[in-house]
């Protein structure tokens, strides 16, 4: 799909949506509390709405690939039985994040920048009517449907990235994206959308806000090795990302908090 007919795309899309809430006189009854998809990894294009980065990008040594994976189209085997509480079946194609997280940086740069930081998220969706963004404030949690591969040391390290459409634009929301699984598996995560932290370059903001929830503008995942003093091959599978409320979780002990040390922002090192 070229640039100007997702942008023309997304310009019908809210056109659509603001004409069909008129019909419908929107507003007059309760806000709608059904699951909202953000995001799906299952086509090329899905892929190439994403932007990457990582810290070779001003001096450091670490790699970044977000790419589509067909190798997990495959035809399900129904007489297969769940060896996890948590299991998810996909079979599908999705993306893949994936690289070699690295603490060291280019020569004649030591002490001048730090290394260890890899990332993916959405790239901003400009239309005629401004920027299109996601309104999720009728919804409690943010839902993603992920695997965690590559070294086991890396996979304490992951967070999930919110920014809003606020004035200033390198105000991130965080949290840390726990996993239950360690086998590669694929499961649901559950996040609160009001435990996540504001962070500006990298640091926890100290007067914290309510985060703006009607306007979403990107959503992304980050691998902070750097936080951690973490090195090794990483790789995250990811099939969707969705906004969603207690009573669509089927297995509610998905949304009970994974024991970990220090805050959902701050931890130790993991070794």
């Amino acid at each position: 799909m070229s640039r100007l007919s997702g942008y023309l795309n997304r310009t019908s899309r809210i056109f659509r949506d603001n004409a069909s809430r008129i019909l419908r006189m929107e507003g007059a009854d309760e806000p709608s509390r059904a699951p909202k998809f953000l995001y799906n990894f299952n086509k090329p294009e899905d892929i190439a709405d994403f932007a990457t980065g990582c810290d070779a990008d001003v001096g450091g040594t670490s790699t970044v690939h977000f790419e589509f994976d067909e190798s997990t189209a495959k035809p399900s085997n129904t007489t297969e039985s769940k060896t996890s509480l948590h299991e998810i079946t996909v079979n599908r194609p999705t993306g893949k994040f994936w690289g070699e997280m690295r603490l060291g940086v280019r020569p004649g740069l030591e002490g001048q920048i730090r290394g260890g930081y890899a990332g993916f998220r959405s790239k901003p969706r400009p239309t005629l009517f401004g920027e299109l963004t996601e309104d999720v404030s009728n919804h409690e949690y943010l839902a993603l449907r992920v695997r965690a591969l590559g070294h086991p040391r890396t996979r304490n390290s992951y967070f999930v990235n919110l920014q809003t459409d606020g004035p200033i634009t390198t105000d991130l929301w965080q949290h840390r994206l726990f996993f239950r699984r360690d086998d590669g598996g694929w499961e649901d995560v559950f996040i609160p959308f009001k435990d996540f932290v504001l962070t500006n370059a990298g640091e926890l903001v100290p007067h914290q806000v309510q985060m703006y929830r009607e306007r979403i503008r990107t959503i992304g995942i980050s691998l902070l090795g750097g936080n951690s003093g973490v090195e090794g091959s990483y790789e995250l599978g990811i099939d969707s990302i969705s906004a969603v409320n207690v009573e669509d979780v089927a297995d509610t002990s998905a949304l009970e908090k994974v024991p970990t040390e220090g805050t959902q922002w701050q931890r130790s090192p993991v070794l």
